[in-house]
């Protein structure tokens, strides 16, 4: 069912925004219901573009990646979004069946898709193909997804760590923002007080969700599917 207070701003597309990927199996089969057969014989096609703004250890990445490719696909694609021709970008999209696009800095990712110029073909290739975000690939649908937002969110040094000061959202298909990670042991700030202080200075609807939390977009409907905890704070 559609979650109560979410307002529906998006054409007709199939997302799947997690926190921490796929990592339970109620995820996983979220996942087959909305793409309609097997992994075993879809493509997926894998964009790491978002962590590569980010320093230090990639063990996660790996981890994510790994996960992924063990599920068992007949195809898995890895494509970057900057320094290919936006031709090459958008027919590697529409080679998939599922298009996962990994966490990160989601500031990065937003520009890479903008400033590339993707973000009108990226969105037709979604209308006939299921999306699974990542953390920072989760975050980048919502029109909030602002120099604002990163204030009230607190993240604003991840915006200018690019060199940047403002940011605009590629897609802005919903007016709520998804906030990822919450009570996780990898981000041991984001408990309730933090997701509070958050709440108090928003000015936009805010869903948070955990590690095995997924915010499922189908079509004309919104709902959760969880084996953890989540908060939405119209």
């Amino acid at each position: 069912m559609r979650t109560p207070g979410l307002p529906w701003l998006a054409p007709a597309v199939n997302l799947l925004l997690t926190s921490g990927g796929l990592r339970n199996e109620t995820l996983r089969e979220a996942l087959r219901d909305m793409l309609g057969k097997p992994f075993g014989s879809a493509n997926i096609v894998y964009i790491p573009t978002a962590s590569v703004a980010e320093s230090g250890d990639h063990g996660w990445f790996v981890a994510d990646i790994n996960r992924l490719h063990g599920l068992g696909w007949r195809e898995f694609d890895v494509l970057e979004l900057n320094g290919l021709p936006q031709k090459t970008v958008l027919d590697r999209l529409l080679r998939a069946d599922v298009v996962h696009v990994g966490g990160g800095n989601h500031y990065h990712l937003a520009r890479s898709i903008t400033g590339n110029d993707l973000a009108e073909g990226f969105l037709r290739a979604l209308e006939s193909r299921v999306y699974v975000g990542v953390s920072a690939g989760s975050m980048i649908f919502s029109r909030n997804l602002t120099e604002h937002s990163a204030d009230v969110i607190g993240d604003a040094g991840d915006l200018h760590a690019l060199g940047a000061t403002t940011v605009e959202p590629p897609f802005g298909l919903f007016d709520w923002y998804l906030k990822p990670h919450l009570y996780s042991p990898d981000f041991p700030e984001r408990d309730d007080a933090w997701a509070d202080r958050i709440v108090e200075r928003a000015d936009f609807p805010v869903h948070f969700i955990d590690d095995e939390t997924a915010v499922r977009v189908s079509d004309d409907k919104v709902d959760v599917v969880s084996e953890g905890r989540w908060r939405f704070h119209p």
